[in-house]
């Protein structure tokens, strides 16, 4: 049996309904990518949805029907030649000789099939189990995630998911301005051996307590509006804002403002999937890079957070003189309680980001709102190994890229799905990307 990191077990139920809760997603994003759409452009930020949703059934088979139970061989022969990510380029996956749709749908449903079949008939699954079934379907949400802003780059329509008939509102509600300050002192960076987390990935081991400084941090991550005003003030024509990386690559790629914006006849609009509206004044900015938040912040007097205070600020809180944080820490920003459509912007349903202002029952103990949904939050650190880091069983996951100048990126985004996210996760990306779901949160210098 496979040795794995931890030993907290969750029921079979529990478990089954996730796989099966994973599926429905990954079909609900990719069911109506029909004809040439299987395939699409072959673009660097994005897979063809065809391999893509293939890849998703490989993962599954190898991590838990070869690794965990054993079996022999894959569920199609030719998996490991068509599906292996680790093995198989970027480029090279849209010559591949790929099963139809119908074929890659049985094979996904066969593994899964398989899964179901091997959890014990009520009670707890083993720890293995427990441990390796999160992260085939952790990995399914991801991909899932990436389905959906496969589909905004592409210009695709929504995807018509499946919504909760009480969803509760998030009616435009305006912006929420100004600082938070938060206390200094210690603080146990990263995932805990007895936390409580849903599930600990290997980039967030081993926790390491370290000193933060008292800092300011903004309540609200940057808007729409507060970004157009740097537009407006030619912050993308003045080389002052811009580090030497940062200029270079908004001259290289002709970056003007914000990927998904244009002048419209009244004004700026901003494109979702396959539609155009009136730029959100009060959403938060959101198609960013790294090099156009730091950018921002340079030419507002402000700075990123470091991943350190960007946690502090999520998972502390402070006594009631607010001069020092009290014990312990939270795993959402709101406490332990698992994320519900109150707390935060995630999940998908909403199809797009909500007003600052909105859902404050999802804020962090030090007074900031939306850490967790909305868009995900660019950090000024580079996503580096913490030390004593060990390689989980899934190796290429964090590794390959602490080498390179990728930058930690914290609390999810608008399509991230609840069980992946919280207030230790790590997410990582280099820094030139902006065709993702990512804003930024600023502090005081």
């Amino acid at each position: 049996m496979i040795e794995v990191p931890d030993s907290r077990r969750l029921p079979a139920e529990e478990l089954a309904a996730m796989l099966t809760d994973a599926r429905r997603r990954t079909y609900e994003l990719t069911d109506d990518l029909t004809g040439d759409r299987q395939l699409g452009p072959k673009l660097s930020i994005v897979n063809p949805p065809l391999w893509e949703l293939g890849h998703v059934g490989f993962f599954h088979d190898y991590f838990a029907l070869r690794k965990l139970y054993g079996l022999d061989a894959y569920q199609i022969p030719e998996a490991e030649q068509l599906y292996d990510s680790s093995a198989i380029a970027h480029d090279p996956r849209w010559e591949l000789p790929l099963p139809d749709r119908a074929r890659t749908h049985e094979y996904l449903d066969r593994i899964q099939a398989a899964m179901l079949a091997r959890l014990p008939d009520g009670g707890e699954a083993s720890a293995e189990q427990t441990h390796i079934y999160q992260l085939t379907l952790l990995h399914e949400d991801m991909h899932g995630e990436a389905f959906f802003w496969s589909r905004q780059t592409l210009g695709d329509p929504q995807p018509a998911i499946t919504v909760p008939d009480r969803l509760p509102s998030a009616e435009p509600s305006g912006p929420w301005p100004g600082d938070v300050q938060v206390p200094g002192g210690e603080h146990v960076l990263g995932s805990e051996a007895d936390a409580e987390a849903p599930f600990r990935f290997d980039n967030e081991k081993p926790a390491q307590r370290l000193v933060v400084e008292p800092f300011s941090i903004a309540r609200a991550p940057v808007t729409n509006a507060e970004f157009e005003a740097f537009i407006d003030a030619g912050g993308y024509n003045d080389p002052r804002w811009w580090s030497e990386e940062g200029w270079q690559y908004i001259q290289e790629q002709g970056v003007t403002a914000p990927r998904n914006w244009r002048d419209g006849p009244n004004g700026r609009e901003q494109r979702l999937f396959d539609q155009w509206w009136p730029l959100a004044p009060h959403q938060p900015v959101s198609f960013v890079s790294y090099w156009e938040a730091e950018a921002w912040c340079n030419w507002a007097g402000r700075r990123l957070p470091t991943e350190l205070e960007w946690e502090v600020a999520a998972s502390r809180v402070p006594d009631a003189s607010g001069r020092e944080l009290t014990p312990g820490k939270r795993i959402y920003p709101w406490g332990d309680e698992r994320p519900e459509a109150r707390h935060a912007n995630l999940d998908g349903y909403r199809l797009g980001r909500v007003d600052v202002a909105a859902l404050p029952d999802g804020d962090s103990g030090c007074g900031c709102r939306q850490m967790l949904g909305n868009v995900w939050e660019w950090t000024s650190s580079l996503f580096r190994p913490y030390p004593g880091f060990e390689a989980g069983l899934y190796r290429d996951y964090s590794q390959p890229w602490f080498k390179e100048d990728r930058r930690v990126l914290r609390g999810g985004a608008w399509p991230t799905r609840p069980r992946l996210v919280h207030n230790m996760h790590r997410n990582f990306f280099l820094p030139g990307r902006n065709d993702l779901f990512t804003g930024f949160r600023t502090c005081a210098r």
